[in-house]
C-alpha cells in the first residue's frame, strides 16, 4: 500500500505519494543566507551560505572550494610513488615545497571592464603563474594605460555611435582616438623590435657562415631564436609601458608568462599588417610558443586552471593540460551552452573525456557574468590572508627542476 488513506484512490496514491529513499545522512541541507544572524551583513558570511544556497550559488561556492584546493596543494600531500617518482623526490621536506602551477585564461572583455583591476593585482602579488588571453585582453590593458573606456549603455545606437567614432563593447564605450594613440604607441616599438630580429639574423647568419667555413657542426641555429614568439612581444610591450596600472606590466616585472595565440587578431595585427607594407619581413614565431605553455603543463607536478569565458582561450589552456593528461583542477566561469557542441560552453566533464582534466578531478562550472562572481571568488580566495600565503608560498616551485 502506497498509502493508508481510504480517501485517496490507489492510482493516484502510487503515481503521486512515491515512497522515498532514504537520503544519505552527509548530505547537505539547503539553506540560504540568514540576515538575522549575529555579523550576518559580511561580505565572509554571505559568500559562505553561498554553498548550500543551490543553483549556481551552489557552484559558485564549490568554485571557492576548487581554487583554495588548488592553491594548498602540496606534493607532501601524496605518497611517494617507488619505481615512478625520482629519488630527489622522496624527502618530504622538498615535497612539501612542490605546489601546483596555476593557469588563469580570460576573454578580452575581461580586461575591456573593471576586471582588469582584479586581474591586475592577481598578476602583481604572483597568483597565478601562467595567462592565456586574446588580442584585445593584451591591447586593451594597453590602451586604458593611454586613454580610459567610458560607462555607457546596452541600449545606444550603433549607427550613432559610429558616426561620432564611438566604438561600444557591450555598454562600455571607447572613442577611435584611444586606438589611434595606441597605433603611434605601438609603431616605433615594432620599428624597434624588428631592427633588433634583423640584428639577431645578421648575427646567427655570420655565426653560421663561420661554422660552415670551418667545417664546425657545434653551432645550432636553433639554440639562437631570430623571432619574437607571441609571449616575449606581450612581454616587450608590458616593459615599454611601464606602468603599474597594466596587467602586462607586472606579467613582464614578475616573469609571467602571457600566451595569445590569436595575437594579431585585433590592433597589434593590423599594426602588424600596416608594419609589413612598409617594411616587410618581421616575423613572430608561435611554434616556439606552443612548445613554452605545454612545457609549462608537463613540467608540473599537478595544475590547475581558471578559466574565464570560452572559446580561443578556453581551449588553449585545456589543450595545455591535455600534454600531462589533464589538469588536476579546474574552473570555468561563462555562460555558454554545450547544445551546440561548442567548445566554449562544453562542461568540464566534456574536457575529462578528452584528458583535458584529470578522471579524479572534481571540476566546477560556475554559469554566471565573471564581473559579478569572480570578484566575490577572488575576496574568498587570493586576497584572503594574503601575509600567511606568502609565507607558505615562499621558496615554493612548481617543477622540481625550477628550484
Amino acid at each position: 500500500m502506497v498509502s493508508s488513506n481510504p480517501d485517496i484512490p490507489t492510482p493516484v496514491a502510487s503515481a503521486v505519494l512515491v515512497e522515498s529513499s532514504s537520503m544519505p545522512e552527509d548530505t547537505p541541507i539547503c539553506n540560504g543566507h540568514d540576515f538575522n544572524a549575529t555579523n550576518g551583513n559580511t561580505i565572509d558570511s554571505i559568500m559562505k551560505s553561498m554553498l548550500h544556497t543551490g543553483f549556481q550559488a551552489t557552484n559558485l561556492g564549490k568554485a571557492i572550494e576548487q581554487i583554495q584546493s588548488m592553491r594548498s596543494w602540496r606534493l607532501s600531500d601524496v605518497p611517494f610513488k617507488e619505481d615512478v617518482e625520482d629519488e630527489s623526490l622522496r624527502d618530504p621536506t622538498v615535497r612539501s615545497k612542490i605546489r601546483a602551477r596555476i593557469f588563469f585564461a580570460y576573454t578580452s572583455n575581461q580586461i575591456s571592464c573593471g576586471q582588469r583591476e582584479v586581474i591586475r593585482y592577481l598578476v602583481q602579488h604572483k597568483m597565478v603563474d601562467v595567462i592565456v588571453t586574446t588580442a584585445g585582453g593584451v591591447e586593451e590593458d594597453i590602451i586604458k594605460c593611454i586613454e580610459p573606456t567610458y560607462i555607457g549603455d546596452f541600449k545606444l545606437s550603433g549607427k550613432e555611435l559610429r558616426k561620432k567614432g564611438i566604438n561600444r563593447i557591450g555598454n562600455l564605450l571607447v572613442p577611435n582616438n584611444n586606438y589611434c594613440k595606441f597605433e603611434d604607441w605601438m609603431r616605433p616599438l615594432i620599428d624597434k623590435m624588428h631592427d633588433e630580429q634583423d640584428e639577431r639574423w645578421k648575427k646567427s647568419s655570420m655565426q653560421l657562415a663561420k661554422s660552415v667555413e670551418a667545417n664546425d657542426d657545434s653551432f645550432d641555429p636553433a639554440q639562437q631564436p631570430c623571432f619574437f614568439t607571441p609571449s616575449e612581444f606581450i612581454a616587450r610591450m608590458g616593459k615599454e609601458i611601464n606602468n603599474e596600472h597594466s596587467v602586462l606590466y607586472w606579467a613582464y616585472k614578475n616573469d609571467i608568462p602571457i600566451f595569445c595565440p590569436a595575437l594579431t587578431d585585433g590592433s597589434v595585427g593590423d599594426m602588424i599588417y600596416f608594419h609589413s607594407y612598409k617594411r616587410p619581413g618581421f616575423v613572430l614565431d608561435i611554434a616556439r610558443d606552443i612548445r613554452n605553455i605545454n612545457d609549462l603543463a608537463v613540467h608540473s607536478h599537478a595544475t590547475g586552471q581558471i578559466i574565464i569565458g570560452g572559446g580561443l582561450v578556453k581551449h588553449h589552456t585545456c589543450n595545455a593540460n591535455l600534454m600531462r593528461n589533464g589538469a588536476d583542477y579546474s574552473v570555468y566561469i561563462n555562460t555558454g551552452h554545450e547544445f551546440d557542441g561548442s567548445d566554449g560552453g562544453a562542461s568540464p566533464d566534456e574536457a575529462i573525456s578528452w584528458g583535458k582534466i584529470r578522471i579524479n578531478a572534481d571540476p566546477v562550472k560556475v554559469c554566471a557574468d565573471a564581473t559579478i562572481v569572480f570578484p566575490l571568488i577572488v575576496s574568498q580566495t587570493f586576497a584572503k590572508d594574503v601575509e600567511a600565503w606568502k609565507k607558505d608560498t615562499k621558496d615554493c616551485v612548481c617543477w622540481l627542476a625550477d628550484a
